[in-house]
């Protein structure tokens, strides 16, 4: 049955190379923790269970780990097939394929994973490896084949020769097993090596040795097996992640001028015809609606929302804010903590003083008002309908509909009939 699969993820490990106190999956991989792309790769699978090995700070982890998912504890980090050892108690009475993956290989994606289980259940093997070719491998197990092409075994990097250091293919640790085959060998497997560890690629050689069936499955972009160990090679998935993230945008109906120059994180949505310029960062969870302009230079933090038709130009910064449709925000602003209506113009240099030294406060602004350039709203305040500020303006109380203020403090200036714009 293909959907008779368990999956163990291995989220134990501490962030050595990375120089981290923080959890290696909880490092963030364009607006999101890494693991959290790994659990949703799981849960398009659809499998029968999920089992997540912690170890390191493992406090800190649960939070990021959904329900349903079970948690197995790796007491002591021995090492990969010791962390799956622990997987494995979570798993008694399950009988089919077990997948491993790790928690700091965000980049998969769903088909590969679905061809690589497909292969390893429709050719009845024991282990099936996903591979990768690799024209520069350092750092990586290489795949050791005997005479006939057969897996036999993997070689770690610093315990190859230089004649198993000139293979190409390499390990990417990802790997399905038959339950019975995995946990009937797991017990062979020696800490003889320099860390003194219990690793599960040892487990490729034991079964070869014993004349199970071992296989591999190569990925055809390799960069989708990049394991995330340095800072380094987190800002190249970043970099990775970007790039998916701006392809699909696209083909979705936004226009993005440089994609190379664009900063848009996981769980933003953009609506069509949006035209996104560079020098732009975008934060998770952000909405931008239909035909809207944002940037160069701009920052929308979390929390933000655009309407339809919403000009977000040059230098501004704005963060939990909602922008209503067809509302001008040109220049050199910040917004923050604030709630604006339709057919609204910020006038250039506009900040809303948002914090008082113990908390954030709100500013309110209705529809069609006009913001004078260099206008400082002090929060929490309402500014009215149809309502103009005068340019430098100081707003320290509230402006009632269709309200003139000028000066510092802002006072009233006249009431006007008309409507601003």
């Amino acid at each position: 049955m293909k959907n008779n699969i368990a999956v163990i993820i291995l989220a134990a490990g501490k962030s050595t190379r990375m120089k981290s106190d923080t959890p290696k999956v909880l490092h963030n991989l364009c607006g999101r923790p890494m693991l959290g792309y790994v659990l949703d790769l799981v849960s398009s699978l659809k499998p029968k269970q999920v089992v997540a090995v912690l170890g390191f700070k493992q406090e800190l982890v649960r939070r990021a780990i959904p329900k349903g998912v079970k948690i197995s504890i790796q007491n002591k980090l021995l090492g990969t097939a010791d962390a799956v050892k622990a997987g494995l108690t979570a798993l008694k009475g399950f009988k089919g394929t077990v997948l491993v993956l790790y928690g700091d290989n965000p980049l998969l994606k769903k088909e590969t994973l679905r061809k690589l289980l497909d292969y390893h259940i429709e050719n009845n093997v024991d282990a099936t490896l996903l591979t990768a070719q690799l024209k520069k491998p350092s750092g990586y197990g290489r795949i050791i084949r005997d005479k006939y092409f057969s897996i036999c075994g993997i070689v770690e990097e610093k315990d190859a020769d230089e004649v198993q250091k000139d293979i190409k293919e390499i390990n990417t640790g990802i790997m399905v097993f038959k339950k019975e085959s995995l946990s009937g060998n797991l017990k062979y497997i020696r800490a003889d090596n320099r860390k003194k560890e219990y690793y599960l690629t040892d487990i490729i050689g034991i079964l070869a040795k014993k004349k199970y069936l071992v296989d591999g499955f190569k990925v055809e972009d390799s960069q989708e097996a990049l394991g995330i160990n340095t800072r380094a090679e987190l800002a190249k998935a970043n970099s990775l992640m970007r790039e998916r993230i701006n392809e699909k945008l696209m083909q979705d109906g936004v226009t993005i001028i440089d994609p190379a120059s664009t900063f848009i994180n996981f769980g933003t949505r953009i609506g069509i015809d949006t035209v996104i310029y560079p020098f732009t960062v975008i934060e998770r969870g952000v909405k931008i609606g239909k035909r809207c302009s944002v940037g160069p230079f701009a920052h929308l933090r979390e929390g933000t929302e655009l309407k339809d038709d919403v000009t977000a130009g040059n230098f501004i910064e704005m963060v939990r804010a909602k922008i209503g449709a067809k509302t001008f925000v040109k220049h050199f602003s910040y917004i923050g903590d604030s709630s604006i209506g339709a057919c609204v113009n910020i006038g250039a240099g506009t900040v809303t003083a948002n914090f008082d030294g113990l908390r954030k406060n709100n500013t309110v602004i209705k529809d069609r008002v006009c913001i004078g350039s260099d206008t400082i709203i002090v929060a929490p305040v309402k500014i009215g309908r149809d309502a103009v500020t005068g340019a430098g303006s100081v707003i320290t109380k509230d402006i009632p509909d269709n309200t003139v203020v000028v000066g510092v403090p802002a006072r009233i200036l006249r009431k006007q009939g008309g409507k601003c714009g």
